[in-house]
């Protein structure tokens, strides 16, 4: 087992993100879902379709995020995948929910010993969420990063082409969008 070449990837990711979120897009804003009851979110996420990011660069197949709620607030996070070899890769991090705006979450990989730093933190924006919690999309204001998050290991594909459509009307271009699970 390996873990995602994460840290300095994403540092590097975070301070770039400014200058990489130049483009103008005439589309709606990026928004948060008002309301995501956190204990309800908690649990195992399975990647249905995501941007590419370098981090994720050698996740290839059952690619899974697990949410646990811990006693300091935070959620713990632990991405998985196999690689193509079918190695096992995985990371653990945080997350912290903002107590105004539950929908918006921001997650760190970095060590502890980095929390202080702001540049450590990504935003994680759920921005799309089914009433039951059986699907979600995850995304952030610059347009830089898209997940569609599943409970189960595949998606009806009537959802998945909605989710798609949402994400092109916030102004997300889904060009190079990966598809990571079966659709049915």
């Amino acid at each position: 087992m390996r873990s995602f070449a994460f840290v300095p990837a994403v540092l590097a990711l975070l301070i770039a993100q400014p200058c990489l979120s130049l483009t103008v897009r005439a589309a709606e804003p990026v928004v948060a879902v008002e309301q995501l009851d956190i204990t309800r979110y908690a649990g195992e996420w399975h990647e249905i379709a995501r941007l590419p990011l370098f981090y994720q660069r050698h996740c290839k197949r059952e690619i899974t995020a697990q949410y646990t709620l811990r006693d300091d607030g935070l959620l713990g996070v632990r991405n998985r995948c196999l690689d193509e070899d079918g190695e096992v890769e995985e990371v653990d991090g945080v997350a912290r929910q903002d107590a105004e705006r539950p929908g918006r979450l921001e997650v760190r990989f970095a060590p502890d010993w980095l929390s202080w730093l702001p540049l450590t933190w990504a935003d994680y924006w759920v921005v799309a969420l089914d009433p039951e919690y059986q699907w979600a999309m995850v995304g952030e204001p610059g347009h830089e990063y898209l997940w569609i998050l599943s409970r189960t290991p595949d998606m009806p594909r009537e959802r998945f082409e909605e989710l798609k459509s949402r994400a092109i009307a916030m102004g997300y271009d889904l060009d190079e969008l990966i598809v990571s699970a079966p659709l049915r």
